[in-house]
């Protein structure tokens, strides 16, 4: 042995001294109905887009309030609000669906909504919450669900909606304003397998 390599050897910290390296743990979630207490975190979530992003067009944040009175409008017609949760009980990201619109001839129609808290992106959590909301839908007998995208920056959420089976049905240009810019959506659209029949508005199904 070289002297030099005698001396290194010597210097060389003993294993059980040595730092180890930092596991990396794996994303862990758990996709759960959402409850009252969930929507300050929930709005947190949101205003971050409507301050960042144009995935909604939102302008202004929204209250805690608002949000309160989403969940009870949705908890009273009996549609899903899904979160998603991490080990340690942090918000990752939610998803729920809202009628179409408040015309009764729509009440087999919803819209999804979905948002990830800014470290969840990237991570497979938000086709696991589209795929429990369309789970959720085809449980209670809703039969479509549709999707408005913005038509810039967006296509990573087309092409997550066209892999679990939507279909792009439309779109609308320049139909909304934000950031001082002009912006269209695509409309995409997907059949869903109802189990049972059900009505958004309380009259009965046929």
């Amino acid at each position: 042995m070289l002297e030099e390599e005698y001396d290194k050897s010597r210097r060389r910290v003993p294993r059980h001294l040595r730092r180890q390296p930092e596991t990396e743990h794996p994303f862990a979630y758990e996709i759960r109905p959402a409850v009252r207490t969930d929507m300050p975190h929930v709005r947190e979530i949101y205003n971050y887009y409507v301050t960042n992003s144009i995935a909604t067009l939102d302008e202004k944040k929204w209250s805690h309030q608002q949000w309160f009175d989403k969940f009870d409008f949705l908890q009273k017609i009996s549609l899903p609000f899904l979160v998603a949760v991490s080990p340690s009980g942090q918000i990752l990201g939610y998803g729920l669906v809202a009628p179409w619109t408040g015309t009764s001839g729509y009440r087999y129609t919803v819209e999804n909504s979905i948002y990830l808290g800014h470290a969840a992106t990237g991570k497979g959590l938000g086709r696991a919450l589209l795929e429990a909301l369309i789970a959720a839908c085809e449980e209670l007998g809703i039969r479509e669900m549709v999707a408005v995208i913005s038509d810039k920056g967006a296509e990573a959420s087309v092409a997550l909606h066209e892999r679990l089976g939507f279909v792009e049905v439309g779109r609308m240009g320049r139909v909304g304003f934000k950031f001082g810019r002009s912006i269209g959506t695509i409309y995409l659209q997907k059949h869903l397998v109802g189990r049972k029949k059900r009505s958004l508005f309380g009259r009965r199904a046929r």
